[in-house]
């Protein structure tokens, strides 16, 4: 099975890099422009988000599809830090534990790092099972930044979390098979997705 993980197109957020979690921004209208002329893999089926922005995005790399929602997909939450970018937060000392602790603890109100990447992971490994069943060949995933971390982080190996990181539009490709996964559940052949092919 080859699996493509791809990253929503900017939002207003992204582009005032901003800690947008749970909030539901849609696609800002430079987000929008990105998609003239792209060209994704073809997909059999589309996994994406709740959140408007990755259903948004699966929605015009895959016009033919209807994207499945699953809601362990979704971005972190991130509590009262939510909306706000690096220059508001850093004089609070919340925040500077939170960093500190490179992600793991939960922000006021938050998810944890260690929940965040878990329900990840877990609705990935859902997904992927439910193709194996279901014997589709080529699955899209149309998702956040930090999901893809997580579930790489996970599922590939080798590279901590902050390695995977995807811009906009971006994302990563593997392959794998049932028996593979069965027995070590790694991707194999992983390979980034920078620009569209």
């Amino acid at each position: 099975m080859e699996i493509f993980l791809i990253r929503h197109a900017q939002t207003q957020g992204n582009i005032e890099r901003r800690y947008i979690g749970r909030t539901d921004q849609p696609l800002s209208q430079a987000g929008v422009s990105c998609f003239c002329n792209l060209a994704y893999p073809m997909a059999e089926r589309v996994y994406s988000s709740p959140l408007l922005r990755c259903r948004q995005t699966a929605q015009i790399l895959y016009p033919g599809e209807q994207p499945v929602v699953l809601d362990g997909l979704r971005e972190c939450d991130f509590g009262d830090f939510e909306g706000k970018n690096h220059r508001e937060l850093e004089p609070l000392p919340e925040y500077q534990a939170w960093i500190a602790s490179g992600g793991e603890s939960a922000p006021p109100n938050g998810e944890s790092g260690k929940t965040f990447r878990a329900r990840c992971c877990d609705g990935f490994a859902q997904a992927i099972e439910a193709c194996f069943r279901d014997r589709i060949n080529r699955v899209a995933f149309v998702v956040h930044g930090g999901t893809i971390m997580a579930i790489m982080e996970r599922f590939a190996g080798g590279k901590p979390f902050y390695d995977w990181q995807a811009p906009n539009l971006g994302g990563w490709s593997a392959r794998l098979t049932q028996e593979q996964w069965e027995k070590d559940r790694t991707l194999r052949e992983v390979a980034r997705i920078d620009e569209p092919i």
